[in-house]
């Protein structure tokens, strides 16, 4: 295998490995944006540096929002000698660094945004061949206004600039540059958002002298309304003025929380009551949230922006796949920020409403494809969705009971034999089974026959799924007083179903995924149903076992390991029970002992 392009976007990555598994390669592009800090900036310069060829033929190298440790100061780029584009943006990079890189010889596109640069005349090193400078938010500069067009004006071969800034800053560079007539006269793109005192006129006549521009950034300032932007061939506008800028800035800016906050102010005032479906608008929506997930101010407009885009008939006219993604990110929004003070109920009551239309449309598209015998993309990705959207969603569960939802799949079980699908609908009924008030629902005799029998599927995951709605739905003896035969007779068949599983450490994949282990409580608790609480046990150990690093870290996280302990000493738990805990103990200390790490990290 030859690599070229490596992309560790938000990899944990260790140095070590790093270098052993990339650094021999033929790279030619390096994307490290927002790496774990195992992986620093001075570690993977090391690393790409150890190549020769590396250093003459890398071209591009992303490192926005790595880090840098505290004891190192001067970076040394000099060495990547075929470097065309670094980005750091966000990055305790100095002007040392800036006057280290300005060296490199074929340097044409360079990103300091959001750095400690306070000072850019080392530029004037490279301006013979800088096509591409990016500085948005450079808040520690300190040279005076003169200083910084003065060094602009000699960089004549770029193509674009991004001065743009925060609002809040009234930054006026932009403003002082508009009035320059004999600077950058090559220009195509031009970024000043953000900027103060920038009118219409300013940025017209700046344009007309410079023909060859293709693109504006005015997004956060008071220009880019007249009707020259409206009728201007071939010119991009980021602005706030229609959705043509509106689009633009939200494409654009998709990654600067600062412009994609007020991008969304402008688009819920312009789809208020808008009766036209647009799903490419929807999408970048969801791009913002996705990037931005704690972010209030970005959530909450983007969560109304949203709901002006699907109110009423318009979500008939969204993809099935981008419907279920904004939903999935509208429910993680109320998650994120429960009691959110300028959320008054009425807006939350509106916006459940909204999640829930959604969630019915998914429903009846089920419904639909089953009642067509038709498995296909569409209707398996549906399926996904929902056993997404309830998880750890006890509003969504219960929605999914309101809107006929357990008929509705009781018809897919009975129309599918594929373990793709009765997976899926056996992963929705667990998260129905593990929320106390509505398990109820589901000691029906049609689901009882169903999950009792897809309990043998030779399909492990199925198996352990229906075993899993069999644990929570007979835990509790309350509900079956009248059926207490065929609880014992579940219980019976749950217990001999379990000894006939692999261990759960064995060497396979993980069946699933889970964001909490807090459901399980309960169940480990529960010492006189030794059947409940192993499957409770192999479940967790099966996880622990396949991603020690998230999942033991969960159980200091939410103190299961007490349980653990409980049950490794209770005088009257089952000793396979036991064998289990102390096994899932066992590792867990192994885990922390292996990385070092105190069991609190």
């Amino acid at each position: 295998m030859k690599l070229k392009l490596v992309s560790i976007q938000k990899a944990k990555i260790s140095t070590a490995a790093f270098i052993q598994a990339f650094c021999h390669h033929r790279l030619i592009e390096l994307d490290a944006t927002a790496v774990h800090t195992d992986l620093s900036i001075p570690d993977i310069l090391h690393g790409l540096c150890s190549n020769s060829w590396i250093q003459q033929n890398l071209r591009c190298l992303l490192l926005d929002s790595a880090s840098i440790p505290r004891n190192s100061r001067l970076l040394f780029f000099g060495q990547l000698t075929g470097l065309r584009i670094l980005s750091v943006f966000s990055v305790c990079f100095h002007s040392e660094d800036l006057a280290d890189v300005s060296q490199l010889p074929r340097l044409e596109s360079l990103d300091i945004s959001n750095t400690l640069v306070t000072n850019i005349s080392a530029l004037l090193t490279c301006k013979d061949r800088l096509r591409s400078l990016t500085m948005h938010y450079l808040k520690c500069l300190t040279m005076t206004k003169p200083q910084i067009l003065a060094v602009i004006r000699e960089l004549k071969c770029l193509l674009h600039l991004d001065i743009s800034d925060h609002r809040q800053l009234k930054s006026d560079l932009a403003f002082h540059l508009l009035q320059q007539k004999d600077i950058l006269p090559n220009i195509v793109s031009l970024d000043i958002s953000g900027g103060s005192c920038i009118t219409d006129e300013a940025v017209e006549l700046f344009i007309q002298q410079r023909p060859a521009m293709q693109f504006v950034g005015l997004l956060a300032t008071d220009a880019g309304y007249s009707e020259f932007f409206a009728t201007a061939q071939d010119l991009r506008v980021a602005g706030g003025a229609n959705m043509s800028q509106i689009s633009e800035a939200l494409s654009r800016y998709r990654n600067r929380s600062c412009f994609m906050k007020e991008a969304l102010y402008r688009l819920f005032a312009e789809t208020f009551a808008t009766q036209v479906a647009m799903p490419a608008i929807l999408k970048l929506v969801a791009i913002g949230m996705r990037n931005h997930p704690l972010d209030l101010p970005v959530q909450f407009t983007a969560s109304a922006c949203a709901l002006n885009l699907t109110r009423q008939d318009l979500a008939r006219g969204m993809p099935v796949r981008l419907l279920s993604e904004v939903t999935c990110l509208l429910f993680k929004a109320l998650k994120n920020f429960p009691h959110y003070q300028q959320l008054s109920p009425e807006q939350t009551a509106q916006l459940k409403e909204e999640l829930f239309m959604a969630v019915k449309e998914l429903l009846a598209i089920v419904k639909q494809k089953t009642t067509e015998n038709l498995d296909d993309v569409t209707f398996l990705f549906t399926l996904k969705a929902l056993w997404n959207l309830t998880d750890e969603s006890p509003a969504a569960c219960k929605h999914v009971i309101e809107n006929q939802g357990l008929a509705i799949f009781i018809q897919v079980l009975e129309t599918f034999s594929e373990s793709t699908i009765q997976s899926k609908v056996l992963g929705l009924l667990n998260n129905i089974a593990e929320v106390r008030e509505l398990s109820s629902k589901l000691m029906t005799e049609d689901v009882v026959k169903h999950v009792s029998s897809l309990l043998h599927s030779k399909e492990l995951e199925v198996s352990y799924l229906a075993a899993g709605i069999i644990a929570h739905l007979t835990s509790d003896k309350q509900p079956w007083i009248s059926h207490d035969l065929q609880r014992r007779a579940l219980l019976q068949d749950l217990y001999t179903t379990i000894q006939n599983w692999p261990s759960s450490s064995c060497k396979m994949t993980a069946l699933v995924t889970y964001r909490s282990f807090k459901a399980f409580f309960p169940l480990l608790g529960n010492v006189s149903r030794p059947e409940v609480q192993l499957w409770a046990l192999w479940a967790m150990y099966h996880v622990c076992s396949k991603n020690p690093s998230k999942y033991c870290k969960m159980l200091v996280e939410e103190e299961g390991l007490q349980l653990l302990c409980d049950i490794q000493k209770h005088s009257e738990a089952d000793p396979q029970a036991q064998h289990i805990a102390a096994s899932l103990l066992d590792d867990f200390r192994m885990h922390f002992m292996n990385y070092r790490r105190p069991p609190l990290c």
